[in-house]
């Protein structure tokens, strides 16, 4: 972007506040999706292991056209980038719940996680910007609307499936309200632009010294993506519940991470990244161990809920130590980005891919044993604060991404 523009504090106020509704946008078209997967599935008619194939599409989709998203912002600048591939990707919602096969399926939610990735790495790139231009931590903050966007979406998703709502007619209602809002959000952005001989940027894989801070992060978004996409189908077909509270579940895992996220600066400057994450990590193997041998649902939603605990933050630590593992942080960071984005979208392909050839408890088995791989692997992002007492809200929380908000 171009440096040499100035911004008053009340514009970039006021920027903070329009890319943060943009991300709970954002989180809303997820959480509205997600709720009506076992719909979904039903309509097209595909089992579980064609499920787990059909939701590896969105990682691919999103893997084409996240490098895009750059040379768009460059082309159009910031603000009218973001405005229509937020536009793209709340409209997107209406595509999976249309597809009568696996074919379709398939193909919707390819242009689906397209258009998601697009809109993802533009406004976190936005959000970095405003960040450091506000010279003070914002993005936790940001992640944290996403994930409540993510749970009011799951919330209206919840009631949508007790009542027995057709999802393609609950899709076409939130994608026309969730579009007007992003339109809305999107005019109080920044209109920041490239100086006209700067070059497209180009998208980067992280440095070797990133990949172990990587395996971190995966852990974390393996755990986030197989729990959003498969805890409504996990209850319902391991425990019999009703579609209503199987979609409950969905609920509870957002509201648990927006909980954790909103509270993440306090807690990392508090503790430190590493015991935040060695913590999150054992939290989050708790909550896996009570989902494979629930008896009862309420165990199971109790299990997601703690997983959705611990790896709230996880990410955006991984993010601020791949920033300070080379000489080049922001080819880190973008990197990583990347790779835990596509690696979250993965997840859910292959938890149908382990259910179909054994069972949805064995999936999350292996939830569980990469859960603990956050405890163990907790000492690499030891760079991602200070040792003093003030370490690392400001740097710890900035992150090119969502899980899985973002996810």
């Amino acid at each position: 972007m171009a440096g040499e523009v100035v911004f008053g504090q009340s514009q970039l106020k006021r920027a903070r506040y329009a890319v943060a509704a943009v991300f709970c946008v954002h989180g809303a078209v997820t959480g509205s999706f997600a709720t009506r997967i076992p719909w979904i599935q039903e309509h097209a008619a595909v089992g579980a292991g064609q499920l787990g194939l059909a939701l590896a599409f969105p990682a691919l989709g999103a893997s084409v056209a996240m490098p895009l998203a750059g040379a768009i912002s460059h082309r159009f600048g910031a603000r009218n980038a973001l405005r229509g591939l937020i536009t793209l990707w709340t409209l997107s919602l209406t595509l999976p719940s249309f597809a009568p096969n696996l074919l379709a399926l398939c193909t919707a939610l390819f242009v689906f996680g397209a258009t998601a990735g697009m809109a993802d790495v533009a406004m976190n790139a936005l959000g970095v910007e405003i960040e450091n231009r506000l010279d003070r931590s914002i993005m936790s903050g940001l992640h944290g609307m996403w994930s409540a966007g993510a749970l009011i979406g799951s919330a209206g998703g919840t009631l949508a499936a007790h009542l027995g709502s057709d999802a393609r007619l609950h899709h076409a209602v939130a994608a026309a309200v969730l579009t007007t809002l992003g339109l809305i959000a999107c005019q109080g952005l920044l209109d920041l632009r490239s100086a006209p001989h700067e070059e497209p940027p180009r998208f980067a894989l992280p440095p070797r010294s990133a990949i172990v801070i990587g395996a971190v992060g995966f852990c974390a978004v393996f755990a986030e993506g197989a729990s959003l996409d498969w805890s409504a189908v996990f209850l319902r077909d391991e425990l019999g519940t009703s579609a209503g509270l199987a979609a409950a579940s969905t609920t509870a895992f957002a509201l648990t991470m927006a909980v954790a996220r909103l509270a993440g600066d306090r807690i990392v400057d508090r503790f430190g990244p590493v015991r935040t994450v060695r913590a999150g990590g054992v939290l989050a193997t708790a909550g896996g161990l009570l989902v494979v041998v629930a008896p009862h649902p309420a165990v199971a939603m109790t299990g997601f809920g703690f997983i959705g605990l611990g790896v709230a933050v996880v990410v955006p630590l991984a993010f601020a130590a791949a920033g300070r593992s080379g000489p080049h942080p922001s080819q880190a960071i973008a990197g990583v980005a990347t790779i835990t984005y596509t690696s979250g979208l993965i997840a859910p392909s292959a938890i149908g891919a382990v259910a179909d050839a054994t069972s949805l408890v064995v999936s999350f088995g292996l939830v569980t044993a990469l859960a603990c791989g956050l405890i163990v692997g907790a000492g690499v992002l030891r760079s991602a604060g200070r040792e003093t007492a003030t370490s690392g809200t400001t740097d710890a929380v900035r992150r090119a991404d969502r899980s899985p908000a973002g996810d």
